[in-house]
């Protein structure tokens, strides 16, 4: 079993939902209004001259499949966006246990 966290830009969650619909996966835990800033990119902190905040969604696999058409479904996806700042992130986790 393995979870992944998404993190993107406010402004692509529809996006990412579609991602998600095409990828199987109708299941997630969403926080919305994350404020934080990843390595080499801009801060996203709801504050200055783009005052844009993250979405995080949490999901959780049983099945590897669903994980592998998201991976591919984000790798497309960021083929497309130009400015690093705006690429969509998956970070993949082990999960041991799910009660």
């Amino acid at each position: 079993m393995k979870f992944a966290f998404v993190v993107h830009n406010e402004l692509l969650t529809a996006r990412v939902m579609e991602l998600l619909n095409a990828s199987g996966i109708d299941y997630y835990t969403r926080w919305e209004q994350v404020q934080g800033k990843g390595h080499g990119t801009e801060p996203h902190l709801g504050k200055g001259g783009a005052p844009a905040t993250n979405t995080v969604l949490m999901i959780t696999f049983q099945e590897e499949a669903p994980l592998e058409a998201l991976i591919r479904s984000v790798t497309a996806a960021n083929a497309g966006i130009k400015r690093p700042d705006d690429r969509i992130r998956l970070f993949q986790l082990p999960l041991e246990r799910i009660v």
